[in-house]
């Protein structure tokens, strides 16, 4: 690899080469908190994912070709090398997307996690199976074999950790990347990629694109059309997904989509409300509510809804929020202005037709505080909305039927979470929720390197994590041979 040099700019990392974009313009990410540059990033356009795609396609034989025992290896030393830059990349996701440290020392945590898990699974993601035949003597496989060139687009928001949902797993089963980072976060992406060459990948299996946010419908779309690339991974909106995912779909390609959530948290009668309190609390309010798995409603019986409202909202107003460079910050700003205003919106459209506020509700700057309604009505847009934002409504019921009728009463489904004593009922609500994951007594906001990690409904398709996520990036071939005694075809007696 050609070794970056020290400069301001983000690059474009291209066949192993840093360098600029073809036409040389530069754009500029912003602090959230601040308002001040944040970073500088090479402003790529369609050429230059060209030439990334074009890059990425040499590469791929040779890549595909190494002992999975090698590729385990690089990737292996990739973590190691993304711990060792901790300090550089939490300081780089609090400055472009205002992370505190601790938001920051998380990504970290998990991209290890999950860069580890794929290196361990080197050769479980390409274990086929031996299929019996009814042909005397034939043997009959299903192999899998990697698909090429896998385009990945990652969001600004887990900037570091979300790229452990898709470039290790493309990885490791031996395909190449081309990887679109968030036009908030280039210098962390480029941080990343930093990581991943510097463990050894040969030239052109990792390629960096970064672009300006109005160049992005380009840039998207020369990637997706280019004819190398055979996946695409998007983490992201609904409205994004559902455009990516018509235009793959346009070049008979496949997508995985992580999209948009508005997860739901059902509290029993039974439940420990300390419990179900405090991981409503997380689930909402981690990274300023600033998530797909964020917790958006809570839905409670009626016989403890008073309770359970006044001590999340009493927890609500002991979070710290501000400033993401001070220790003492637990929550820092949302991620730009329009995203203060969509957030007061939708509070004050809750108020306005009956809502109860009951902790935050207003902005404070380019921050939003930690925000409870309460006796919210599905004709409010907070009801339906995903506010990406630390924005929780919470709605009373009758009994567990109820409880799981208003939880599916919205077109997302990613995640869930029940609280309640009675585990055979909650098994049995988990079994009916209209979702891809629900957690039992624990928070919705939750992974693991190992597990399918997935949505339903609006929140999109296919599976990051676990083998699932290793299969997404691969083709399953069926190959058979004849025995002996080589069958005899009608057509030639």
């Amino acid at each position: 690899m050609t070794p970056i040099t020290e400069t301001p700019i983000q690059r474009l990392l291209i066949g192993g080469a840093w360098q600029q974009a073809t036409d040389g313009r530069v754009y500029a990410a912003h602090d959230p908190f601040t308002g001040d540059v944040a970073s500088r990033a090479a402003a790529g356009c369609a050429a230059d994912v060209v030439r990334a795609a074009e890059a990425a396609e040499q590469a791929c034989g040779a890549w595909a070709a190494l002992a999975p025992g090698e590729r385990r290896r690089i990737l292996w030393t990739a973590a190691d090398k993304v711990q060792e830059r901790e300090a550089e990349l939490t300081a780089a996701i609090t400055a472009e997307m205002g992370g505190p440290a601790a938001w920051g020392a998380y990504n970290v945590k998990v991209l290890t996690e999950k860069i580890r898990y794929a290196a361990s699974a080197a050769h479980e993601g390409l274990t086929g199976q031996v299929i019996p035949s009814e042909m005397t003597g034939r043997t009959s496989l299903a192999i899998r074999r990697p698909v090429g060139v896998v385009a990945c687009v990652i969001p600004w928001n887990a900037p570091a950790l979300l790229v452990g949902n898709s470039v290790p797993a493309a990885l490791i089963t031996g395909n190449t990347v081309v990887m679109k980072a968030s036009e908030q976060t280039p210098r962390t992406h480029g941080l990343v990629a930093e990581c991943f060459t510097a463990a050894g990948l040969p030239d052109g299996v990792f390629n960096l694109v970064t672009n300006a946010p109005e160049d992005a419908p380009e840039v998207v779309d020369a990637l997706i059309a280019h004819p190398a690339v055979r996946r695409v991974h998007f983490t992201g909106s609904t409205r994004v997904g559902r455009i990516i995912g018509e235009k793959a779909a346009g070049h008979m390609k496949q997508a995985i989509l992580e999209l948009g959530g508005k997860a739901p948290v059902i509290v029993l009668a039974d439940a420990d409300l300390d419990q179900a309190v405090s991981a409503a609390a997380f689930g909402a309010f981690a990274n300023s509510g600033q998530g797909c798995l964020s917790t958006e409603r809570v839905v409670v019986d009626r016989t403890v809804a008073d309770e359970f409202c006044r001590r999340l909202a009493a927890l609500a107003d002991t979070i710290a929020y501000g400033d993401p460079r001070d220790p003492q910050t637990v929550l820092g700003p949302v991620v730009g202005p329009a995203a203060v205003a969509r957030l007061a919106g939708l509070v004050q459209d809750a108020i306005e037709a009956g809502a109860r506020l009951l902790a935050g509700g207003s902005p404070d700057g380019p921050c939003f505080a930690p925000t409870v309604l309460a006796d919210v009505t599905p004709d409010m847009r907070a009801y339906r909305e995903e506010s990406f934002g630390p924005i929780v409504t919470v709605v009373a019921v009758d009994g567990h039927e109820e409880a799981l009728r208003v939880a599916n009463d919205n077109d997302y489904g990613l995640t869930s979470a029940i609280f309640t004593r009675d585990i055979p009922l909650a098994l049995n609500l988990a079994r009916r929720i209209n979702a891809g994951m629900c957690h039992i007594n624990g928070a919705s906001l939750d992974d693991e390197p190992q597990i399918p990690f997935g949505g339903v409904k609006n929140s999109g398709y296919g599976k990051s994590g676990g083998r699932s996520g290793l299969e997404e990036f691969t083709e399953l071939q069926w190959i058979t041979i004849e025995g002996p005694q080589a069958p005899r075809y009608p057509i030639t007696e």
